[in-house]
């Protein structure tokens, strides 16, 4: 589905997502007419969904992120879908994942301090419906944080 140039432009485009097409084509080495048109058609395709800001929430006051494994009652019918929707209303809860297994969900949540995540924890998270167990895992350190694949 992609060539060469597709690739090129990729790589340059995870890297610096914010350069002018001009910039881009040429570090690509295509020029910008081409630039314009295969990044239109790689939205299309859905190969490119989003060009998003990436938001320092640290820098924003937020200095505490807790990740927290949740296993949902599954005697409950409709449990996951009450659980989810539930966890998307706390404005503080800025990722939900699902899997398959003892763990059901991880919520990233992330909070100014100790007390407001203590405040959030016991206010917002443990009355979310459905909750079998919950364990929390403080974050001490981002060490990779990458979405761009290897192209």
């Amino acid at each position: 589905m992609l060539d060469d140039a597709d690739r090129r432009i990729l790589r340059q485009f995870q890297a610096a997502p914010d350069l002018a097409a001009a910039d881009l084509a040429a570090r690509a080495g295509v020029t910008p007419s081409t630039l314009t048109r295969r990044l239109d058609r790689m939205r299309a395709a859905g190969v490119l969904r989003a060009v998003r800001g990436q938001v320092n929430w640290a820098a924003l006051g937020y200095e505490v992120e807790v990740s927290l494994r949740v296993t949902l009652d599954k005697t409950q019918p409709r449990a996951f879908d009450e659980f989810m929707a539930a966890a998307r209303e706390v404005p503080e809860v800025i990722e939900i994942q699902t899997f398959l297994g003892v763990v059901d969900a991880r919520l990233s949540v992330i909070a100014r301090d100790l007390a407001h995540y203590q405040q959030l924890y016991r206010d917002r998270i443990l009355t979310l419906p459905h909750i079998a167990d919950i364990e929390a895992l403080m974050h001490v350190a981002l060490l990779k944080s990458d979405e761009a694949l290897p192209l």
